[in-house]
């Protein structure tokens, strides 16, 4: 039976027969007909008994109906069709009357029983399409990545998938009926009204970055777009909003870069090598790490390294110097504050502490903290709780704390300026990281790197450094350390106008120790060349990795074709 078939059924699916005192049919309709096969005009005025030939059992609920009025529902009536076979249909009969004259007549509404069960299968049928659609959609809805939700036109959640929980800490039975605001929490709890005024304007290829506050109250970082919600005559009956939390991109983009990879810190002389091994065996603890070293070592760089290879590498990493506020707002900075916990505090603020959520928390120069400060610090790490500054209640600290300082913190102890149990404290593990003038070996090295760095920045091709530039550079005690030999090396490719750096482009300070080492002739034979000291170095290294130049430039530092282009230069293959 077809779909169209069942269709023009369904427009008049009941048939109709009226009979008269006499028991004559005076009304037959035409699903009547189409259902027994007779026509109208062929059985008007005929006895109603024809077709009720092999049904007296049924014939008498039409006699009990003209002579006692009784109404008769859903009842199973045998109907002898114009083929003389019997059909089964489902009936009801309901007596005709006039006042003063009784019943005249009755009426009898009947119907196909398989005509009925045809249509109870395909609406059953057409049920479990929607059904399945429905499930579809609701399937494809909870599969987004994106956290999506719906709202109605008085900003009342309508919808929540699966991803909007997760980055909410919201089920979608806490979320439905609730405005949007009271879900997507805001720093102060309120209706962020520049984030509404986003969702009403619709910018189809804008989005809009913003911080909110999870059910557990960490903050996730989160990008969102909208657009309005359509009824099926095209009219606006609200909007879909989706989110997507961009934490993991946010805190990578900020420490991502090749060089917070062990394999990818410059240096490989001996003191290093201590250096990457202890830095391996932190990086899957929750350890409290302090990074001592001279200023300029690198040591937020090994802080970061260490986040990034870490199982909290998606998680942020929060860097704060204690040298770069005053006593009375470190405190602030550190553990946040609460509107008006002081003046000009008109916005709750939150601390290091709390942004850095379950990452890291890296406290540079902690040696600078004042004593006031370096009590409260202590009692956070015993107890892993603090309070914002003018605040009641109690937060929970996760972050990992590593902490960093140029200071010989056991000698502040002595004179009173670090406490003891705060050192033992963050001292748990101490990575040391040795001055420039300890690692000549790595001297080399990082020249070649600054000089990659420098020649991008400076769209320039100098890749030599002369034999005694590089001398006075080696014998430099570099109090300054990496940070030091950087800013040298920027300072002679500003001034250098050559293919080479020289002693003449090296800085002022530099030049005295130019005249110690008596190197003012450039061409001076004595002096071994760099060429020969650089092909020597790569040769050896080469050597040492069975000529895997992977590991060959990793190991000094510079690039494939840095390696390539030096190894053709020097003729070694």
């Amino acid at each position: 039976m077809t779909e169209n078939h069942i269709n023009s059924k369904a427009l008049a699916p009941d048939g109709i027969i009226a009979i008269n005192k006499e028991q004559k049919i005076i009304v037959f309709n035409e699903a009547a007909g189409r259902i027994t096969g007779f026509h109208n005009k062929d059985i008007l005025s005929r006895d109603i008994n024809f077709l009720f030939q092999n049904s007296d059992e049924k014939k008498s609920y039409l006699l009990r109906s003209l002579l006692t009025g009784e109404i008769f529902s859903n009842i199973s009536l045998t109907i002898t069709c114009e083929n003389n076979k019997d059909l089964l249909t489902t009936a009801s009969i309901t007596p005709l009357t006039q006042p003063n004259q009784g019943v005249i007549g009755i009426i009898i509404v009947f119907r196909d029983t398989n005509e009925t069960l045809s249509l109870h299968h395909a609406l059953a049928n057409k049920n479990n399409e929607i059904l399945h659609e429905k499930n579809k959609l609701e399937t494809i809805f909870n599969s987004l990545l994106e956290g999506t939700f719906t709202i109605n036109s008085d900003w009342e959640i309508t919808s929540f998938n699966k991803a909007a929980e997760e980055i909410t800490g919201f089920s979608t039975s806490e979320a439905i009926n609730k405005k949007y605001w009271e879900i997507l929490l805001s720093e102060d709890t309120k209706q962020d009204s520049q984030l509404k005024s986003f969702i009403i304007a619709h910018h189809p290829t804008l989005l809009r970055e913003t911080t909110i506050i999870k059910k557990n109250r960490s903050r996730v970082p989160v990008r969102i777009n909208s657009a309005p919600l359509m009824d099926i005559s095209g009219e606006k009956i609200g909007r879909v909003v989706t989110f997507e939390d961009i934490s993991i991109i946010k805190n990578l983009s900020d420490h991502i870069e090749e060089r917070f990879h062990f394999n990818n810190i410059i240096g490989r002389s001996k003191s290093m090598l201590k250096v990457y091994n202890l830095m391996q065996n932190v990086i899957n603890t929750d350890s409290t790490v302090l990074i001592t070293g001279e200023s300029g070592t690198g040591k937020e760089i090994i802080a970061r390294s260490i986040h990034l290879n870490s199982e909290r590498k998606s998680t942020p990493f929060i860097a704060v110097n204690c040298t770069a506020f005053a006593e009375t707002l470190l405190e602030s900075e550190l553990f946040g504050h609460d509107k008006g916990a002081f003046t000009g505090a008109v916005h709750t603020k939150p601390g290091r502490f709390e942004l850095a959520g379950e990452g890291t928390l890296f406290l540079d120069e902690i040696g600078d903290i004042p004593l006031s400060v370096q009590v409260k610090l202590l009692r956070v790490l015993e107890n892993r709780q603090f309070e914002r500054v003018g605040g009641t209640s109690s937060l929970e600290l996760k972050a990992r704390i590593i902490s960093a300082t140029h200071r010989d913190l056991e000698k502040e102890i002595r004179e009173g300026r670090f406490r003891e149990d705060l050192y033992y404290r963050i001292n748990v593990i101490n990575i040391h990281l040795p001055p420039l003038h300890d690692r000549e070996d790595d001297i080399p090295s990082l020249v070649n790197h600054f000089m990659e760095k420098f020649n991008k920045k400076f769209k320039k091709d100098i890749h030599y450094v002369s034999p005694n530039a590089l001398r006075v550079i080696t014998h430099y005690k570099w109090p300054g350390n990496i940070r030091e030999l950087e800013n040298i090396i920027e300072h002679a490719f500003v001034v250098c106008n050559s293919d080479a750096i020289r002693t003449e482009h090296l800085p002022e300070k530099l030049q005295l120790l130019v005249e110690e080492l008596n190197l003012n002739d450039e061409n001076n034979p004595n002096i071994k060349p760099l060429d020969n000291i650089e092909k020597e170095l790569i040769e050896s290294t080469l050597k040492k990795f069975k000529g895997n130049r992977v590991e060959t430039a990793s190991a000094l530092g510079i690039n494939k074709s840095t390696l390539w282009r030096k190894m053709k230069k020097f003729n070694l293959k």
